[in-house]
């Protein structure tokens, strides 16, 4: 019996919280990249790309442990044996640039970048390694403005991706209102005030009784899972209720919520001085014509709680979301930032300002598909030409050379199945027209052309108005010269038609 030595077959399979994505996905993220793109450099920021590793040292609080150079980053020793790791995200390589370069650039240092981003953590549903994120900084500003301009672009770039005024709003705080408030009342310990943010950072999700057994002694939630508390001193947790009641109407305008916060008291000079930023930065926001409605002003926004140093902003989605079963699905966040003083100056040990937005591609490409905004995103095939005859091939290649030509994506098809596979090829694409060029067309200089965008929206149903039928016809024969004029309204047709729901 002879021994089968032939090598064992891999297992076709994807690594663990990596995707494969096709068309639909795509084309919508790379639209969205777009659109944000022009509001950013309209606004007069650059566009910046740094590559995919940095040295391990360069990723601040993401720094593996020295005998642990993949905790949280993926990281590979180079031949010199300086550790290297993919980038977790898109800030620290931004602040590793404006150290290296600062001499050369102009400041303040305005830049917007996007692209993947790696992380070594476990994947869950909805949680991936690898993602794209799209951000904007200013570097080298400490100016509230700087804050202010960085959101209202941030409200720009948000509507130029598909959504309204009123599906999305900005909640905008300052790290040091708590400062401010844990230094009036006595609280020093750094592990203690991290306890204590992370519990009001629930305030939206438990409620004043959660969060303030949180604050005190702990919480023992519904599974019988017990977490422990901050163990705050009771007059620190009452002025922290007092807080967070004070600004509980959503209703409020920015400056009625800074008049609040004002009347508390007990904020100390660290927490004033966070209002008089805040302040700056509404008056900006008036100047810019940012509605009421897109920012406001909350300071139950704690995010990036050993990142940000000053105003830190999040953006929500209002909309109602459905998963691809018809189930509400909560997206909440949808991206954020802040001002972060203290990240270039890891390398230059000298203060240099920074603030700066940023949002995930895949997760804000996913809650507006979730919220019913992406059929106007789904991808146009090219017009397939159908091949009948080896003979006439030539005839073929012309007039796909003629479509192109004239910008029009077209390509022919070079399987070997039949017409009616073809055709199904054509609609699986999701190919406006089909151009049929068989012996008789080609003899008496026409073309037949299948409107394949009238034949699904009459198949959908939705197409029982006479005049739009007569307007679309399913097939026509044109004079082989009006091919791609006739091709052209199809497409143009199809790519603002209202019927297919974009």
């Amino acid at each position: 019996m002879t021994e089968d030595t032939t090598p064992p077959r891999p297992e076709a399979r994807s690594p663990r919280g990596f995707a494969d994505r096709r068309g639909r996905d795509l084309v919508a993220e790379r639209r969205l990249v777009s659109r944000v793109s022009e509001v950013y450099e309209r606004w007069g920021f650059e566009p910046l790309d740094t590559g995919a590793f940095e040295y391990a040292d360069a990723l601040g609080k993401f720094l593996p442990d020295a005998d642990r150079p993949n905790e949280g980053v993926f990281a590979l020793q180079d031949d010199d044996e300086q550790w290297m790791a993919l980038r977790y995200d898109l800030t620290a390589p931004l602040a590793r640039f404006a150290a290296q370069s600062w001499e050369t650039l102009p400041k303040p240092f305005r830049r917007y970048a996007f692209g993947p981003v790696w992380r070594n953590e476990k994947p869950g549903p909805g949680r991936f390694r690898e993602f794209v994120q799209c951000d904007a900084d200013t570097v080298g500003s400490d100016r509230p403005e700087a804050d202010a301009e960085i959101i209202a672009m941030a409200v720009e770039g948000l509507q130029a991706a598909g959504l309204k005024p009123d599906q999305a709003v900005i909640r905008v705080s300052n790290r040091k209102l708590f400062d401010g408030l844990f230094a009036a009342g006595g609280i020093d310990d750094a592990a203690q005030k991290l306890t204590a943010l992370r519990a009001i950072d629930k305030f939206d999700r438990l409620g004043w009784e959660g969060v303030a057994a949180l604050l005190g002694e702990g919480r023992l939630d519904e599974s019988g899972d017990y977490t422990k508390g901050a163990r705050l001193p009771t007059p620190v947790i009452a002025t922290l209720e007092g807080f967070l009641g004070a600004v509980a109407d959503d209703s409020m305008g920015r400056a009625a919520t800074l008049d609040a916060l004002s009347r508390l008291g007990g904020l100390g000079e660290i927490g004033e001085a966070a209002l008089g930023e805040l302040a700056a930065i509404d008056r900006a926001l008036g100047a810019m014509r940012v509605g009421e409605a897109a920012v406001r002003f909350d300071p139950t926004i704690v995010r990036g709680l050993e990142y940000y140093t000053g105003a830190v902003f999040e953006a929500e989605l209002l909309l109602e979301t459905v998963d691809d079963k018809g189930r509400a699905v909560r997206f909440g966040s949808i991206g954020g930032g802040g001002r972060y003083d203290d990240l270039v100056a890891r390398f230059t040990g000298q203060p240099l300002p920074a603030t700066g937005f940023s949002f995930g591609v895949s997760r804000l490409a996913a809650a507006l598909r979730a919220a019913g905004h992406a059929a106007g995103e789904a991808v146009r095939g090219p017009v397939v030409v159908i091949v009948f005859a080896e003979a006439d091939m030539g005839h073929y290649l012309d007039a796909v050379a003629e479509l192109r030509t004239a910008g029009i994506a077209a390509e022919l098809y070079l399987g070997r199945a039949g017409m009616k596979a073809q055709m199904k090829y054509a609609d699986r694409r999701g190919s406006p027209a089909a151009i049929l060029l068989g012996g008789d067309e080609i003899a008496a200089g026409q073309v037949t052309i299948k409107d394949l965008d009238a034949g699904r929206a009459l198949a959908a149903g939705v197409a029982d108005n006479e005049a739009w039928k007569a307007a679309r016809p399913g097939q026509s024969v044109v004079a082989r010269s009006d091919l791609v004029a006739t091709v052209r309204a199809i497409v143009a047709a199809g790519s603002g038609d209202s019927l297919k729901g974009g």
